[in-house]
């Protein structure tokens, strides 16, 4: 089944997914962005790697799939993108995962491993370092900042700008790409599209729920940043934590200089996620 370029609809449970097809020379790889982000996250990927074919969805609660209703978590998402895999009729590919997209996939991989090809993960996908003295009942307090945004209208500019410092302090506010990225999420009376229920739980879900990312059995490669959110904070994977995931990874690399989001909202972060895809697509 050839996969036709744009914007499609695919139904899940509680409403249908915004799914965007990319449209590059490879095999399709599917796309799958974090916990507070969208399809436009591969911008930067896209740039650097024009002839990927990535299926990039907008998770469910999020942008152009904001109004889809019901749970959300981790699991949740995998059963939504093994229906983005049926609706496309994609029977095996390889994955990226961002972040939360990491354990999303880490989760597909180990439910349906007869179509998954191979994962790279992007600072995700393993159990990342809990935020010190975090809980369950805390969760919400993690993600003020970005809830507080929620339920007023934004202005373009002001938007960006509240992004970049509180979120991402380590983009720069004049790249073309951020700015495209930062358009799709606000809807046209300038609300924030992201739904803070699915946030909070998704956040809870790759925190607190147990990873089968022991029980992988297709390649693995991973990159991880230097640090979290801004530089000099502590990074969510620790030297000695990387080591014990290295054992179930084909690639490890570690990308200096860049936090959480640069680890591929940059052309540093980017190149490296390009050159792993380029691995697995070998």
């Amino acid at each position: 089944m050839a996969l036709s370029p744009g914007l499609h609809r695919i139904p899940v449970d509680g409403g249908s997914l915004a799914v965007e097809v990319l449209a590059g020379t490879t095999e399709p790889v599917l796309a799958i962005h974090g916990i507070s982000s969208h399809r436009k996250l591969w911008n930067w990927l896209k740039a650097e790697a024009p002839d990927l074919t990535l299926v990039a969805p907008d998770l469910r609660g999020r942008a152009d799939s904001f109004e889809v209703t019901g749970a959300s978590s981790v699991p949740q998402h995998a059963q939504d993108v093994i229906a983005v895999l049926d609706g496309l009729g994609l029977d095996q590919v390889h994955v990226i995962g961002m972040s939360m997209g990491g354990f999303i996939a880490v989760e597909l991989a180990t439910r349906v491993p007869e179509r998954i090809k191979s994962l790279v993960l992007v600072d995700g996908g393993f159990p990342m370092v809990k935020p010190a003295g975090l809980t369950e009942d805390g969760v919400e307090a993690v993600f003020a900042d970005r809830l507080a945004r929620l339920g007023r209208s934004w202005e373009p500019e002001e938007f960006a700008e509240l992004f970049t410092a509180s979120t991402a302090p380590m983009l720069d506010l004049s790249d073309p790409l951020l700015r495209d990225y930062l358009s799709l999420d606000l809807a046209p009376d300038g609300t924030v599209r992201l739904d803070g229920a699915a946030l909070v739980s998704d956040f809870a879900s790759v925190f607190f729920a147990d990873s089968p990312w022991e029980s992988l059995t297709v390649p693995v490669r991973f990159s991880h940043s230097e640090w979290a959110s801004g530089e000099g904070t502590p990074p969510a994977y620790p030297v000695e934590n990387v080591e014990r995931y290295a054992a179930v990874c084909t690639d490890v690399r570690f990308v200096p200089g860049v936090d959480h989001a640069g680890s591929i909202m940059t052309k540093a972060g980017a190149v490296v996620a390009a050159d792993l895809l380029a691995e697995a697509l070998r």
